[in-house]
This record gives C-alpha cells, sequence and structure tokens, in this order.
C-alpha cells in the first residue's frame, strides 16, 4: 500500500488524485490530521487514518501495511520541523516500509539562505540515515508563492519587494504529477532527484512587465519591518525574507528536463499561470 500524508493538503490532495489515476484506491492510503476533511476519499476506497507527524503512535497506525510512503514536508521551517520529519522517517522505517519519497525542494543544501532549504538538506540526512530505500523530489519554487508576493503589485500597478534573482517557478499540478509517476515507478530515483522544475528562470522584474506594472526595489529591513507590522511573527518574517537572499544567489535558478521527462510533456509556464491570475 502506498501512503500519503497531508493528503488534504494544497499538495498532498493533488498528489493523491494524481495517484489514484494510476493506482487502484486500495492500494492507496492517507495519512491526514482530520480524517473527517477526507471523507471523499474514503468514499473513493481509500484506506483513510488518522495520523500527525507529533504522534508516533498515531503514525505507527496511520503506516500500517505500507510499502511506499509519501512525506509531504511540513509547511513551516526551523528545528521543530526537522524533528517532526524524522518523527514520520522513523515511523516508516518501524512500519516497515520500503521506501519514503519526500517532498523537498530545489536548492537543499546546509548552506542555503533559505531556511527551508537547510530544512530539507537536515531531512534528507536522516532519510539517509534511516537505512531505507528513499527519493527526495527536488521541487521547483512553488508558482502559487511567486503569484502571493505578486499580488499587491498587480492591484496597484508597483511590485515593490526586496531585491531577487531568477527563479523556476513551478506548479503544484505539475508538481503533483511527478510525485504519482515517481510512487507508481517505485525505485526510478534513489536520493534525490534532479531539480523537478519549470523550463525557465523569472525574475519579479520580469514578472511585473508581463502584467504591465512597475517593479521597484524594496530595502531588506524595510520589507521585514512592514511584515511585522502587518502581524506577521518576526522570525517568520527572516524565513520569507531568505526566499529573496537565496534567489539572488542563483539558488532556485537551474532549469532541467527531469520534471518534463516526467510528465511526458511541458511543464505549465509561469507566464501562463499569470494570465490565468490577471484574467481572474
Amino acid at each position: 500500500m502506498i501512503i500519503v500524508t497531508g493528503a488534504t493538503g494544497r499538495l498532498g490532495s493533488r498528489i493523491v488524485a494524481r495517484l489514484l489515476d494510476r493506482v487502484p484506491a486500495d492500494r492507496v492510503g492517507v495519512s491526514v490530521r482530520d480524517p473527517k476533511k477526507a471523507r471523499a476519499l474514503a468514499d473513493r476506497g481509500v484506506r483513510v487514518r488518522q495520523g500527525s507527524f507529533t504522534e508516533p503512535e498515531g503514525l505507527a497506525h496511520a503506516f500500517e501495511g505500507a510499502s511506499q510512503i509519501l512525506l509531504v514536508s511540513v509547511d513551516r521551517m526551523g528545528e521543530e520541523t526537522v524533528r517532526q520529519h524524522r518523527t514520520a522517517i522513523e515511523a516508516a522505517a518501524a512500519a516497515g516500509a520500503r521506501r519514503v519519497v519526500y517532498t523537498a525542494q530545489m536548492g537543499a543544501r546546509p548552506t542555503s539562505r533559505f531556511q527551508a532549504c537547510r530544512d530539507h538538506a537536515a531531512t534528507e540526512r536522516d532519510l539517509a540515515d534511516s537505512g531505507l530505500s528513499w527519493t527526495s523530489l527536488r521541487n521547483g519554487f512553488h508558482a502559487a508563492s511567486g503569484l502571493d508576493f505578486l499580488a499587491q503589485g498587480l492591484a496597484s500597478g508597483q511590485v515593490a519587494l526586496p531585491a531577487d534573482g531568477p527563479v523556476c517557478w513551478t506548479a503544484h499540478d505539475d508538481l503533483a504529477e511527478a510525485a504519482a509517476v515517481v510512487l507508481a515507478d517505485e525505485g526510478r530515483f534513489e536520493g534525490p532527484t534532479p531539480p523537478l522544475t519549470g523550463s525557465e528562470a523569472l525574475t519579479f522584474a520580469d514578472l511585473a512587465e508581463l502584467a504591465g506594472a512597475t517593479r521597484t526595489t524594496v530595502p531588506d529591513d524595510e520589507f521585514v519591518r512592514h511584515l511585522v507590522g502587518d502581524g506577521v511573527p518576526e522570525e517568520t518574517a527572516g524565513h520569507l525574507l531568505g526566499i529573496f537572499t537565496a534567489a539572488r544567489e542563483q539558488e532556485f535558478a537551474t532549469a532541467g528536463p527531469a520534471l518534463a521527462d516526467l510528465l511526458g510533456r511541458e511543464p505549465v509556464s509561469m507566464r501562463t499561470l499569470l494570465r490565468e491570475r490577471l484574467a481572474g
């Protein structure tokens, strides 16, 4: 059985939907914090069990009988995130799973300027030490995040953000389909994958021009102060700034063919996603 964690989230729900196009429902299980939110999956014959990365006992039940487990990374950053991932990896080993597939990010390395990439690198070390077969999906930077950063600027006509660099923005739907392909073809990758990215790296200046907006550069400290003033915790604001400082170092700029190879087509471009946002 293939178990998917975080199956009601933005990425996990899409992965399950595409996995069910390839694998019978009775071979798929999900581990979710609130089983009520996965009722539609249960109605299709998917095994639904409660599980949380903070509760090893619950994970033992959720992972029971697993051959592969997809660990959708926690949508937070820092030491506690790495601990939660480690708990899930240990539970996967205890359950006798053959393989763990983990949703990481391109640029994952201990020296990244972006905290999430450092967290992914730490989790990959834990996977390597686990004794399990494992695959780390080095996903391109989520296009939805870039569009969220652009939102206010698209409304005002002025994109005011810190200095950045080129980013291979990548659609959730494409990353979900790629994950489903990897799960359905166990053993296709060992260890980290090549970057699973869109085919073009674009800066916020590029995106602003495409949207007919003006790009202005905000000093780093002013960006953080503005976020904190809007109620964002200071630590989180610093992490968000890390996206821009890492982009300046070209950490998210490498485009490669691996995602297109998995999909059997070109990934959806950020240009297309931006046009859809503007039209919507």
